[in-house]
């Protein structure tokens, strides 16, 4: 699993997962529980065509395609709100770990999209250690903190 070490700063960090439902839900290791686990089954499915079985939700040929019709897009605003709300409580509040997980299928592309494009939306808006994990891809590391916003 390919793996960095996080970035010093905010107290808040935000576990990010995207996973397949087959292989269960991700386990909370910060001891705190909570958090949210997001279902993308409901969004159109890129791995039903063959051109992009072997792409992820990370390429951009998936990305395209998912972002074509805008399902995707509203659907991440929502989670934009609940996690927001989320997160600014938990800096309000100086707690210290929020998990966020998005399943699909098989955790390669609507999942591995919504938990990729979650994680940049925090680091560009907070000031928190965003750690994102795409579980069945094998990719386990820390974004750097780069908030637009707070500066």
């Amino acid at each position: 699993m390919e793996k960095n070490t996080p970035s010093s700063g905010s107290p808040l960090t935000v576990t990010i997962y995207s996973f397949s439902f087959k292989k269960g839900i991700p386990e909370d290791t910060s001891g705190n529980g909570g958090g949210y686990v997001f279902d993308c089954r409901s969004v159109h499915n890129p791995g039903k065509y063959d051109r992009f079985k072997q792409l992820t939700g990370l390429d951009a040929p998936v990305i395209e395609f998912l972002e074509q019709d805008g399902e995707i897009l509203r659907f991440l605003d929502h989670v934009y709100s609940l996690v927001d709300a989320h997160v600014e409580r938990f800096l309000e509040r100086g707690f210290t770990h929020l998990q966020v997980s998005f399943g699909c299928t098989g955790g390669q592309h609507r999942s591995a999209y919504s938990a990729q494009h979650l994680a940049e939306h925090l680091v560009a808006k907070y000031p928190v250690r965003v750690h994102l994990i795409h579980r069945e891809r094998g990719i386990d590391r820390w974004l750097p903190q780069e908030c637009v916003e707070c500066k």
